[in-house]
């Protein structure tokens, strides 16, 4: 993972955000992501209340482990 903020403009155009479905409209508490553009798998993070902000970087291989590690319940946190 990384907070990479020598990201070109023209790779930060190449990303379809997606918003969470889950994101609540208009609460302020949104998570977008979306792939780059190019073949390197890369998947960004970004709040989508802080767009100019630079967004978290991760590769294909942690991007998967993080979903399996949800769809686990590894990030159930109890109260």
């Amino acid at each position: 993972m990384t907070t990479d903020q020598d990201l070109s403009a023209e790779e930060l155009a190449g990303i379809r955000w997606q918003k969470s479905t889950r994101s609540p409209d208009n609460s302020g508490q949104c998570v977008e992501a979306g792939f780059f553009s190019d073949d390197s798998g890369r998947v960004a993070l970004r709040h989508s209340q802080h767009r100019e902000a630079p967004p978290i970087v991760y590769t294909r291989a942690e991007w998967v482990a993080f979903l399996a590690g949800a769809k686990d319940g590894e990030f159930d946190f109890a109260d």
